[in-house]
């Protein structure tokens, strides 16, 4: 038994994007399109009279249930690189994710790492940053996230900043992975270190709270190297299966 099982607890929504009254120039339409192009995600470009311009929805059985300006997708995905998360260039606090990204919830997505994809993968770094500033925003519950190897919280000068951050809080942090780091003495984080495939193989980051606020997790599986299979989820019963699993298991 592996992580792998809660992916057949997942539903695809069946959502799509649309682009309404698009003014901004077709680099930044293609763009968008190549971030989804492998995706179970349709695009599609639509003209309305008298509708807001350069505005991007989400569509799930006929009704819109986000919206985000074409701008600001284009400003948080398609133009950000990863260095900037693993050089520490932004804090957690400018961690910004648009609602028309964060309805993409429970959609199955297939990504592929650079020199593969240059932006594919940047969807599930930008849901990790986007936790993780979550956890940091409420200063309580817990956080469970992998990394596959432990001593990338170190060597990542952007990931080590932001564990630095959220040990300053009083959120219960673990992290998982192959061990090559320990945290310094004086630090709350918790480690958990082994070679099975949950160890190596998966991408996870889990926040629960104390309280009635809404809890998300990402969950994702190396199918291949630098080949990644994943989602992220708002489902409260889905949550707290991963969180219980991998507090049992790894």
């Amino acid at each position: 038994m592996t992580l792998r099982r809660f992916f057949d607890d997942v539903s695809d929504p069946g959502r799509s994007l649309v682009v309404l009254n698009r003014t901004s120039p077709d680099p930044i339409q293609r763009m968008l399109g190549n971030l989804f192009e492998h995706q179970p995600v349709p695009i599609e470009e639509v003209a309305l009279p008298d509708g807001s311009e350069d505005l991007v929805v989400v569509v799930e059985d006929g009704s819109i249930i986000a919206q985000s300006p074409l701008e600001e997708l284009h400003n948080a995905i398609l133009l950000i690189n990863s260095d900037l998360f693993i050089t520490g260039a932004r804090d957690l606090a400018e961690i910004e994710l648009p609602d028309a990204l964060k309805r993409l919830d429970d959609v199955p997505f297939t990504l592929r790492g650079y020199p593969a994809s240059h932006s594919e993968k940047l969807l599930l770094i930008l849901l990790s940053r986007y936790i993780e500033r979550t956890a940091w925003e409420r200063g309580e519950g817990t956080l469970r996230a992998s990394f596959q190897e432990l001593s990338r919280i170190e060597d990542e000068v952007g990931t080590n900043r932001i564990y630095r951050t959220l040990d300053t809080t009083a959120v219960d942090v673990h992290v998982y992975g192959a061990p090559g780091w320990e945290p310094p003495r004086d630090s709350d984080i918790t480690t958990h270190a082994g070679y099975s495939t949950d160890f190596l193989k998966s991408w996870f980051v889990v926040y629960t709270s104390p309280g009635e606020t809404e809890d998300i997790g990402l969950l994702a599986l190396e199918e291949a190297p630098n080949r990644w299979s994943g989602f992220w989820t708002y489902d409260q019963s889905l949550i707290e299966g991963i969180n219980e699993y991998v507090m049992r298991n790894l």
